[in-house]
């Protein structure tokens, strides 16, 4: 099959136009539509279905489509291992993790990461869907939880628990709850336990509710409820990890908390070897042990 063809069918099937595909691959209308009839008779198939608003892929179609998307995704990880030399850290690198971790741990640490490797170009995607990473969704993610997907790289790097905080400014107003039977004079900041989270948030959040609640607020991240919280709307339920970059913040209810949560570094196992999934792993370890050390100096 004529790896040419397959390569024009793919940006056709990918635009869902004979222009636009032209347009990304500099050829002719005409040119690509030659292409693909080409590729049709070779195939003794029809690839698309035409209408006025562009085209749509026959059932056929659909499978050549799949098949042209795995090997794009192959050649890309290729191109992206031979860019990568020996000596030199460049390029970009698509790195997934929730929006909690990534907008509250994750992203203010990440100019020391661009102060030792300026030409590294990072595309963080902050979202609580799983991205598949066999499929090239993402190079590297980080999750509160181990990964169930087969041939990954992965690296526990450390365990958090959800516990309960406020500012100075909120308990000195509103004082500070001891019990959970004191929620009811405060306003409770959380998500919702129908919002994706870790099972062990929603597990306390529930034990949380189980108790009478004067007031509720919640954010369906942890970013929202950490802006709330030092916004003195209540008391909020947050990860530990914050408690290094936000000192000030006081933890109410000590023994009130929920169980370990893992936090896993994964990568496909077709990218070891490569120098800015290296570069990026060893950054976040090194940052890891720095707020290992942070928490046994606090005592926490």
């Amino acid at each position: 099959m004529d790896w040419d063809k397959l390569r024009i069918f793919h940006a056709v099937a990918d635009a869902g136009s004979l222009t636009h595909a032209g347009d990304v691959l500099h050829l002719s209308q005409s040119a690509v539509s030659r292409q693909i009839r080409s590729l049709e008779e070779s195939l003794d198939t029809t690839l698309f279905h035409r209408h006025a608003r562009g085209l749509i892929l026959t059932e056929q179609g659909e499978l050549l489509f799949d098949a042209t998307q795995h090997m794009t995704k192959r050649l890309e990880t290729a191109a992206a291992r031979i860019r990568d030399s020996e000596e030199e850290v460049f390029g970009n690198l698509r790195v997934t993790t929730t929006i909690g971790f990534g907008s509250i741990w994750l992203a203010p640490r990440l100019h020391k990461l661009y102060a030792k490797y300026p030409d590294l170009t990072l595309d963080l995607m902050l979202e609580e869907r799983v991205l598949d990473l066999p499929m090239r969704e993402a190079d590297v993610a980080i999750r509160l939880k181990e990964p169930s997907q087969a041939d990954l790289v992965r690296k526990r790097l450390m365990d958090v628990r959800m516990q309960l905080f406020a500012t100075p400014e909120y308990i000195a107003e509103n004082g500070k709850p001891l019990t959970p039977n004191e929620l009811p004079e405060h306003r409770l900041i959380c998500q919702n336990v129908s919002a994706t989270q870790v099972s062990a948030g929603a597990m306390l959040v529930r034990e949380l509710m189980s108790y009478p609640i004067g007031r509720l607020l919640t954010v369906n991240n942890y970013f929202g409820v950490l802006q709330a919280v030092l916004s003195n709307l209540g008391v909020g339920v947050l990860p530990d990890y914050l408690q290094q970059d936000f000192p000030n913040l006081v933890r109410v209810m000590p023994e009130v908390e929920s169980n370990e949560v893992p936090v896993f570094l994964a990568f496909p196992e077709e990218l070891r070897g490569s120098r800015r999934v290296e570069a990026f792993r060893d950054f976040v370890l090194e940052e890891v042990i720095a707020y290992r050390r942070s928490r046994q100096e606090r005592g926490t």
